[in-house]
């Protein structure tokens, strides 16, 4: 008997020992899952009531619900690696996984055809040294900036962008100098110096749909008034510095303001700042767009971005002029694209900016699509700078910043000839 009880407790120490062995190293995962769900739990950017355009700071976002082949930094994984791992997981604007798809289904190597690429070369170079900056000043504050997304699939990193637009700011600026013909806009160049990755949509809804769907947006002039009057009624607030205090704005609907919860007798009056006063039908433009230039009747003029809602969600089920969302405006200097925070804003310009998806494709990807206008080839290149709610997740669409307008009616007659559909690449500069 003792020798079987030395046996017995010699073999529960070895399962103990094993045990334990095997937990230490669990605990490694864990921690290490841990700490990478941690590195991508920050504020998010939302989109404005048209889920298409700018963006606030808002809550952070919550952990991811699946587990995700993020390709982030600070994960330690390399791009072959994540290649490795199996199907890319897309996730939303709050982090949390929403389906799984193969790089190699969305994107492969491909080719520009002998068309030459069309877009204004002093516009294009602002927007892409817009976009460096941002990088360089807000990137280690900002880790969505970071994710290499689905390109990762493919061998691309952030490094591989960021030398992708100081590559095409140095061409640009040493042609533009030189007054020499604009090598970005020579197909043949494009070729030879970039990898061309040939973007086929994927959408899960409609599983059937190859080409990127376009859709076009835009920044609309309005009149107004600086004070109420008669005809212009319906106001556009900014919040005070102090507005984090006890914020107050997250109490009232856009119904409540409406009916005059800042103004002279409301409840709380004094305690925002109103910039403008427009009819309805501007006002719910502005809230749309998410950037107004208004005209106002004392002959100046200035442009407003939304800055901060009041943390009710649009809801899809019931008309703009009902929802309870509010969002509360601030004075810019120009069109403002991505950007985590207000005075982190990329200013854009129309014609070369695109609207994406900066999580799952990433902000600063270079993009050409390939469409017919009146049965001839055009290239139109653009950035991905800008973004919007309805792009997270989201691998079939871009939004085109298609200018400045009076109307729809001139909006409408400018991008009459761009297509519902096109064919898409990204460009990322060779080794």
């Amino acid at each position: 008997m003792g020798i079987r009880r030395k046996i017995g407790l010699f073999f529960c120490f070895v399962c103990a020992l094993l045990l334990g062995m095997v937990m230490h190293q669990h605990g490694g995962i864990t921690r290490s899952l841990t700490a990478n769900s941690q590195a991508v739990v920050h504020p998010v950017s939302v989109d404005t009531d048209q889920d298409l355009i700018e963006q606030v700071s808002l809550a952070p976002a919550m952990a991811q619900s699946s587990p995700v082949a993020d390709s982030g930094a600070g994960s330690g994984i390399t791009p072959g690696d994540v290649a490795a791992a199996g199907p890319y997981a897309a996730i939303d604007e709050y982090h949390n996984y929403r389906f799984s798809v193969n790089g190699d289904q969305v994107f492969r190597v491909g080719n520009l055809p002998g068309t030459s690429l069309r877009f204004n070369e002093t516009d294009l170079l602002t927007v892409l040294q817009n976009t460096q900056a941002y990088f360089q000043t807000y990137a280690q504050e900002n880790p969505d900036v970071q994710r290499e997304g689905i390109l990762g699939t493919q061998g691309v990193t952030v490094s591989d962008v960021l030398n992708t637009l100081e590559f095409m700011i140095s061409t640009l600026q040493e042609d533009i100098a030189n007054q020499q013909p604009i090598r970005l806009k020579d197909p043949n160049f494009i070729n030879t110096h970039f990898r061309v990755m040939e973007w086929t949509a994927y959408n899960p809804d409609d599983p059937g749909q190859r080409l990127v769907r376009l859709t076009k947006y835009a920044v609309f002039t309005h009149p107004g008034s600086r004070t109420p009057t008669a005809t212009y009624n319906i106001p556009l607030y900014r919040l005070g510095t102090d507005a984090e205090t006890d914020r107050f704005y997250l109490n009232y609907t856009k119904q409540d303001v409406l009916a005059g919860i800042y103004e002279p007798g409301g409840r709380e009056h004094g305690r925002v700042e109103p910039l403008a006063y427009l009819t309805r039908d501007s006002f719910e433009d502005a809230l749309m767009q998410g950037t107004i230039l208004i005209n106002f009747t004392d002959g100046t003029s200035a442009f407003f971005n939304v800055d901060r809602n009041n943390g009710i969600a649009y809801d899809r089920s019931i008309s703009p002029y009902r929802q309870g969302r509010y969002w509360y405006f601030r004075p810019v200097n120009s069109i403002q694209g991505y950007g985590h925070e207000f005075d982190a804003k990329i200013a854009i310009k129309p014609g070369v900016t695109f609207a994406g998806d900066v999580l799952n494709v990433g902000l600063g990807r270079i993009i050409v699509l390939e469409h017919s206008t009146g049965g001839q080839a055009q290239l139109q290149l653009g950035i991905m700078a800008d973004t919007g709610g309805a792009f997270m997740p989201n691998l079939h669409q871009l939004d085109f910043l298609a200018g400045v307008f009076r109307d729809r009616n001139e909006f409408y007659a400018q991008t009459s000839s761009l297509p519902e559909y096109a064919r898409a690449y990204i460009l990322v500069k060779k080794d």
